[in-house]
């Protein structure tokens, strides 16, 4: 839906800036735009949306806290482990050689031209 609009703004754009009476057919539109803005049926629907989204966002609000804290935690916790490693081997933890990781790490070959 949005990638529609966003080619229907292109397009009327586009069609305003291409015509030669540009400036007269841009005033049409916007009548009929701000005409549109102002039906009672439009503005009910926006006092709707508007309700709703004072109602909900204290919940989203509270949701996005709360991933947020546990996002930080989770990170926390990572950073914790990979300091708690650094004192094992030559240069601490390396890449994949996290608990649960099937990664190896190999030795790489630089090309030159």
């Amino acid at each position: 839906m949005k990638l529609k609009l966003t080619f229907l703004a292109g397009a009327a754009a586009g069609y305003v800036l291409g015509t030669r009476a540009g400036r007269d057919r841009y005033d049409d539109m916007k009548k009929q735009a701000d005409a549109l803005w102002h039906d009672p049926r439009v503005q009910e629907k926006v006092s709707v949306a508007t309700e709703t989204v004072k109602e909900k966002a204290p919940d989203v609000g509270a949701k996005i806290s709360s991933a947020a804290g546990s996002a930080a935690s989770t990170v926390k916790d990572k950073v914790s482990d990979a300091a708690g490693d650094e004192g094992e081997g030559e240069g601490g933890a390396m890449i994949g050689q996290e608990k649960g990781s099937d990664y190896t790490p190999r030795e790489t070959k630089v090309q030159s031209k």
